[in-house]
């Protein structure tokens, strides 16, 4: 393509389904956006609809700087130079704090070239580095907090590749397969739930792990007991939650209201205000939530379901918190190493109703999870896509009619 003066130059190919996914005219326009040309030098066309595509792009740039620059863009988009070499390390210097120049990571399946060799990248998370191990055998994302002095981490793009979700899942029908992800009111809800309960379904049954993820509207809204058959039925694996959710349900349990409010005729009650007061008040005074279930004290509710199943439950507190429960974990870097530690084995995630919860999860869920993000406002989903949980499928509605019709969906492919 005529019209630059070329001074660098860097081959890179790409495979896979980068034409139906538009990866391939992604790329191209990046080249050109940035200042740069492009030749394509060989291209082979899948002929069915299973099969692979691939390219060889020449690409050219006025300089090393500018070449560099759409390299690093494109990375990401799964172009890769043609002759790789393996991945550059360098040891961290302090506690907490990654090399200068590291390599930061995105949810998409990604690999590294070690000792001639491409491995894969465990533990896969957006907005990480990349650690080594002393042998340089295996590799894993690591989060910049826990990064240790003398760890091996990647250093710039050579010697990784990344592995973009691409079009081939687009052509199979349902809610889930569309990268696109549409956000809208107006879509038709019994469709979308429809197309969750089958989701969370075949994950039950792959043996794979369903994440709830839920805000205190869950309370609210009166949709404890809804949560509470999705647990008892094993539709939820893993709960992460707020201080707030598992104050609200006990509330619930022990006084029959959230937030003060009877949630049987939606009025406010007598002192109800502080009935989530005493009733943190009563969880510490027992020592646990666990506790509380033991002693007969807590008999009902979300929180009572998971101690019994039982499931493991990730509180994470935050500034506002009363109390807190003595559940919840006040440390935010605590919380996450806890919350990390149940992703793996995980297909479906379901969050419902709080937008700080779903965006820090998403945040550790690798693009191969699928993710269902349902609440009453269209912004929640859109910062979710926005800060790269590309996978997500966002649902808008309030939370009980939401859990009410996605509990009826599955007691249909139960044949209840």
């Amino acid at each position: 393509m005529p019209g630059t003066t070329a001074a660098a130059m860097e081959q890179v190919e790409m495979s896979g389904h980068i034409l139906d996914s538009l990866l391939l005219p992604k790329v191209l326009d990046i080249v050109l956006s940035r200042g740069g040309e492009y030749t394509i030098e060989e291209m082979k066309v899948g002929q069915r609809q299973d099969d692979p595509s691939h390219v060889r792009l020449r690409i050219q740039a006025p300089n090393s700087q500018i070449l560099e620059s759409i390299l690093a863009e494109i990375h990401p988009h799964g172009a890769i130079p043609l002759h790789p070499r393996d991945c550059q390390t360098e040891l961290a210097d302090i506690d907490g704090a990654f090399p200068d120049g590291f390599y930061c990571t995105t949810n998409f399946r990604t690999q590294v070239r070690l000792g001639g060799e491409w491995i894969e990248v465990e533990d896969q998370e957006m907005d990480c580095g990349i650690l080594v191990d002393p042998e340089g055998t295996s590799a894993r994302c690591v989060a910049m907090a826990n990064v240790r002095r003398g760890d091996r981490i990647v250093i710039g793009r050579t010697g990784t590749r990344v592995f973009p979700i691409s079009g081939e899942t687009s052509r199979r029908p349902g809610l889930f397969e569309f990268m696109t992800s549409p956000v809208s009111s107006e879509r038709p809800k019994a469709v979308s739930v429809r197309e969750v309960a089958l989701a969370m379904r075949r994950t039950h049954e792959a043996g794979e792990k369903i994440i709830a993820v839920l805000g205190p509207a869950v309370v609210h809204t009166g949709g404890s007991e809804l949560v509470a058959h999705l647990i008892r039925q094993g539709y939820i694996d893993v709960l992460f939650a707020g201080n707030a959710v598992a104050t609200h349900d006990i509330e619930q349990a022990f006084y029959g209201t959230s937030l003060g409010v009877d949630l049987r005729n939606g009025l406010p009650t007598d002192e109800g205000h502080e009935h989530h007061l005493r009733t943190i008040n009563t969880i510490r005074r027992l020592g646990s939530i666990r506790a509380a279930v033991e002693t007969g004290r807590l008999t009902s509710g979300i929180m009572y379901e998971c101690i019994k199943k039982p499931i493991p439950f990730v509180l994470c507190g935050s500034i506002r918190d009363d109390g807190p429960l003595p559940d919840v974990i006040t440390d935010i870097l605590v919380a996450q190493n806890e919350m990390r530690k149940h992703v793996p084995g995980t297909g479906f995630c379901l969050m419902v109703a709080t937008t700080l919860h779903s965006i820090a999860v998403g945040n550790l869920l690798p693009a191969t999870v699928k993710v269902a993000c349902v609440d009453i406002s269209p912004a929640t989903v859109t910062k979710l896509l926005d800060r790269g949980s590309m996978q997500t499928v966002g649902i808008i509605s309030d939370a009980e009619p939401f859990l009410r019709s996605l509990v009826a969906e599955l007691n249909k492919l139960s044949g209840k």
